[in-house]
């Protein structure tokens, strides 16, 4: 391996041997519902972000547009939506061989999130985070806790909890 691959402490900015700066605020999970639509999730849901190929889903008819089927993961069958349909917003691409998904966890009920992309981790500060705008569709109102500036674009933050409870998937 070449030297110039090789990170190390003393290779990062701004971090001293032996300090290492603790980020600030509450540690969130980035990831896009569509190519324009950047959204984020409190990692105190996030059970895991993974990459589930097609046919390891199982259909289900007569189900609601948003419902993708079922997944077995880790021996517990849960169900997997299309997050953005659910929100009103442009489907997922159904011709894909595999889907980003972003596994959620409210109270013992856990839900598999189908995303366009994942991108990572945010930490976010709870004065960062503004109400919604004005002109944000009345279908993703009652699933948003607001929404945050960051790198040039605004993210949606999204209520986990919201989003199990929803009426679509209890129905």
């Amino acid at each position: 391996m070449p030297n110039s691959a090789l990170i190390t402490p003393n290779s990062l900015p701004n971090l001293q041997p032996g300090r290492q700066q603790k980020p600030v605020g509450d540690a969130y999970l980035r990831f896009r519902l569509g190519q324009q639509t950047p959204a984020v999730f409190s990692m105190k849901h996030v059970q895991e972000a993974l990459i589930l190929p097609v046919h390891r889903l199982t259909p289900m008819p007569n189900m609601p547009a948003c419902m993708l089927g079922l997944m077995n993961r880790r021996s517990r069958v849960m169900w997997v939506i299309d997050l953005a349909q659910l929100l009103g917003l442009p489907v997922l691409d159904t011709s894909v061989r595999q889907y980003s998904l972003v596994i959620i966890r409210v109270g013992s009920i856990p839900l598999g999130l189908g995303v366009q992309k994942i991108e990572g981790i945010a930490w976010l500060t709870a004065e960062s985070i503004q109400p919604p705008p004005g002109q944000a569709p009345s279908s993703l109102l009652p699933y948003l806790r607001g929404c945050v500036l960051q790198q040039q674009e605004i993210s949606l933050v999204l209520n986990a909890e919201a989003i199990v409870q929803s009426s679509i998937l209890h129905s």
